[in-house]
């Protein structure tokens, strides 16, 4: 679920002041900081498109393959050669929920979605820098994004999950 949180946090902070945008690409650094300070980063690449494609690449310190498509969320993790398949409802629109998004200062916006509140920091050439919450459980979580790239085409392909041969396939 907080998967499904980050990526509808992330499609959301796109396009809060950035109505033109149909496709994002970039790396990404993602940090958790638990309440005692102790903090674990992941580094990675996004693709996403409209209407509700995303491609979520964690490479470091594990590898694993997040695939959102217009209803369904896939978890491909080759350590554990595990792979976890989730529908989502046909409500779950993350370009409205962008309309939501409200900014509060000069680069800054703010989104709420169920009861987290997420801030979303842009760069003065309104590229997305930061987006950062506290998760569920009291986490500290900031994404930094690196080598944006806007409005490529893209290719819905990509957001084809390649399910490796003899992984246990989780359904829920």
């Amino acid at each position: 679920m907080r998967f499904i949180f980050l990526v509808t946090l992330f499609m959301s902070s796109l396009f809060a002041d950035l109505s033109n945008i149909n496709s994002f690409e970039a790396d990404f650094t993602q940090t958790i900081e638990d309440e005692n300070g102790k903090q674990l980063s992941y580094t990675g690449h996004i693709i996403a498109t409209k209407p509700q494609y995303a491609l979520w690449q964690y490479k470091n310190p594990i590898e694993k393959e997040i695939y959102i498509s217009l209803y369904s969320l896939t978890v491909i993790e080759p350590e554990i050669e595990q792979v976890i398949v989730r529908n989502i409802s046909s409500e779950f629109n993350f370009f409205q929920m962008i309309k939501n998004a409200k900014k509060i200062a000069k680069n800054r916006y703010e989104t709420k979605i169920e009861h987290t509140l997420y801030t979303i920091v842009s760069t003065k050439e309104n590229k997305i820098k930061n987006i950062y919450y506290l998760d569920e459980i009291g986490n500290k979580i900031s994404i930094d994004f690196t080598q944006e790239k806007i409005n490529k085409k893209v290719d819905k392909k990509v957001f084809v999950p390649k399910i490796p041969n003899g992984y246990d396939i989780i359904e829920g």
